[in-house]
């Protein structure tokens, strides 16, 4: 059992069942998604995802004529999980959950269209906290 939440705390979540892979997403569609190098999804094909609180607070995009959709909070505009594909999978960013997650990346996936700037960000300086 995972639970999550968005930044503000008005939709609230819980998921049971396992997550099959965890992508971390280069492509430009998840880049403008989430205005980072990548986005981090989970994906579960048996998972069930309750909401707790806030299901109104719920927006869905899908950009026309993909499969590319993404759920948001409609006051903070945190990701959140979502149900894809006709009810075959369920999708969790894997920053809104407060659990743990367990499950290790799978792949970087569409790695070739990543951004410019998105090499060796391993060797980048590490600073905790904020820097000065």
């Amino acid at each position: 059992m995972n639970t999550g939440a968005c930044l503000c705390g008005a939709v609230r979540f819980q998921i049971s069942g396992e997550f099959k892979s965890f992508f971390l997403c280069h492509c430009s569609r998840c880049r403008r998604d989430t205005g980072s190098s990548h986005a981090a999804n989970l994906f579960s094909t048996n998972a069930e995802l309750t909401w707790l609180s806030g299901r109104d607070q719920i927006k869905t995009y899908r950009l026309p004529q993909t499969r590319h959709e993404r759920s948001f909070c409609i006051e903070c505009g945190s990701a959140l999980p979502s149900v894809q594909m006709d009810g075959a999978v369920v999708v969790v960013p894997a920053g809104s959950l407060d659990s743990a997650v367990t499950v290790k990346p799978t792949a970087h996936i569409c790695y070739s269209s990543r951004a410019d700037w998105d090499n060796a960000l391993d060797q980048v300086p590490k600073v905790d906290g904020l820097p000065t």
